[in-house]
């Protein structure tokens, strides 16, 4: 069963679950892109928050574009599933190989963004890491430390869906986890949770953060 029409409704329910929350500073919200930008605007607009986004990437399984065995983050900071990775046998030239493509594709993202992204500072500031849901979670997890070398004040995650082991993982890493549908069970897929569901161009990103920013 759908919880959300799409990305947009899915925002203004996590904004009211934040509502309640006292944050100490204007909260900065993060959203990893694409598909967590209209998600994050939402709730960027009810907190009368900052902006901003960091760019996420997972690192591909060679022959597979679907699994990933870690992440890479805009800023610089390298998570590796460790159990994955000798599970498949992946040598260190593999792995640095991936890794270099990846920085690659980082640099063009943030070439297509125009310079829109990266522009907050979250040092001692209350972060909200958002992203339309959480699979494995390997990928926020990158994106929390990449924040926490920044020195935040605190960093919260916000998303509308997660899987029971995602979730597990992520709540160890940081101060709260706002996910008001949380799925045990061996399948799971972020799609399911929405009745809209499509791939988030970069224009709608840029046009987002562009009318958000004034």
């Amino acid at each position: 069963m759908h919880s959300y029409e799409n990305r947009t409704e899915a925002g203004q329910v996590l904004s009211r679950e934040l509502a309640d929350i006292e944050f100490e500073t204007r909260p900065v919200v993060m959203a990893i892109p694409n598909g967590g930008i209209p998600v994050a605007v939402e709730i960027a607009r009810s907190l009368d928050a900052d902006l901003d986004s960091i760019i996420v990437r997972k690192l591909q399984v060679p022959g597979n574009t679907e699994a990933g065995f870690g992440a890479l983050t805009s800023h610089g900071s390298l998570i590796l599933n460790d159990r994955l990775v000798r599970s498949i046998g992946l040598n260190q030239r593999q792995i640095e190989l991936v890794v270099r493509q990846t920085e690659e594709q980082i640099e063009r993202r943030r070439s297509d963004y125009r310079g829109l992204v990266g522009i907050v500072d979250p040092s001692r500031k209350d972060v909200i890491l958002v992203d339309d849901g959480l699979a494995s979670g390997y990928t926020m997890k990158a994106a929390i430390e990449s924040v926490r070398t920044l020195a935040p004040n605190t960093i919260s995650v916000a998303v509308p869906t997660s899987s029971g082991s995602a979730a597990d993982l992520i709540t160890k890493e940081v101060q709260r986890l706002v996910c008001p549908r949380i799925e045990s069970g061996f399948i799971f897929a972020v799609a399911n949770a929405y009745r809209h569901w499509y791939d988030v161009p970069d224009s709608e990103v840029i046009e987002i953060l562009e009318r958000y920013r004034g």
